[in-house]
């Protein structure tokens, strides 16, 4: 009996592991950032700087203060922090990027156990914070260099924007004011597309999100294309609503999941007084998630419905 080893499943692995689909997230994130420092300057390349550098250093301190093991090579913080980092606007404080990074790591992730034990994806929570904490710095983004721009907070806010001819255009190019990572929709785009085509993601979660405020924009008279592709919906179908942890496992619970997201986003840009929405949105559907996951778990093989 010893030739025989007795483990818990799963029993069929392959060579992926943390640090390397985290890396593949970071790659998949380069062209939007290569894009925000090009379009914004150096501002924005020290924003990412420091927002990914108080998140490793967060992990780091943290960890070595709970003396629990460091684990950082596994790229996770790297990850939590360039995205914060992307979700900022350009001209941020130095502290906002520093601030949201230490939130995001040690009250959203290192608090709860570490990676795998979050029950809301860090990098929006730290974001979240950020927005209670400095509304005014978070909400007024500069124009990109090259741009005679229009002058409001956000585009989203401003029919003028949504009205004029060329809105589409201009806000899949990147030509609109924004945060740093999310104003060129052809560069999350082909982020998108390369994890999807690595597997490093699932479709249902983007298709549900993206497809549910496509149509629900257009059902109550908006321009649903319009809606995709302002704000930061593509950034967080793609990025942030996909993130193992604080996601449904199942895969109805993931087309659930994805539903909410667009429901929720949208009911927020239509009744709210925020014009964005999709922070809050994933946020409460990370929260969400257990009992979805729940509510669509499959039924165990030859398992037979107890009649009354």
């Amino acid at each position: 009996m010893s030739n025989f080893t007795v483990s818990l499943s799963p029993h069929v692995r392959d060579e992926d592991s943390t640090r390397r689909i985290m890396l593949r997230v970071c790659l998949a994130l380069a062209p939007a950032a290569v894009f925000g420092v090009v379009v914004f300057g150096w501002r924005a390349l020290l924003v990412l700087a420091l927002s990914v550098a108080a998140a490793v250093c967060t992990e780091w301190l943290t960890q070595k203060c709970l003396k629990r093991p460091v684990t950082i090579s596994d790229c996770s913080a790297l990850v939590t922090g360039l995205l914060l980092g992307l979700t900022l606007p350009p001209h941020a404080p130095w502290y906002v990027p520093v601030c949201g990074s230490v939130f995001a790591i040690l009250i959203a992730k290192q608090v709860f156990g570490g990676l795998g034990g979050n029950f809301v994806n860090p990098a929006l929570a730290g974001r979240a914070f950020l927005l209670a904490c400095w509304p005014v710095q978070m909400t007024s983004w500069p124009a990109p260099a090259f741009v005679d721009a229009i002058s409001s907070a956000t585009p989203l806010a401003d029919p003028a924007f949504a009205g004029s001819t060329n809105a589409l255009l201009n806000a899949v190019l990147g030509l609109i004011p924004g945060t740093i990572g999310e104003t060129c929709k052809i560069a999350l785009l082909l982020g998108g597309a390369y994890l999807l085509l690595r597997r490093v993601i699932d479709w249902r979660i983007p298709v549900a999100y993206l497809g549910s405020l496509l149509l629900l924009s257009y059902a109550f008279g908006g321009d649903g294309l319009l809606a995709v592709c302002t704000g930061g919906v593509i950034l967080g179908a793609f990025f942030m609503a996909t993130d193992y942890v604080t996601s449904p496992v199942t895969p109805y619970g993931k087309l659930l999941y994805g539903l909410g997201c667009g429901l929720i986003t949208f009911a927020i840009r239509r009744w709210g007084a925020y014009p964005e929405g999709v922070t809050y949105a994933i946020l409460l559907m990370n929260v969400a998630s257990p009992l979805i996951d729940r509510a669509c778990r499959p039924h165990k093989y030859g398992e037979v419905k107890e009649h009354a």
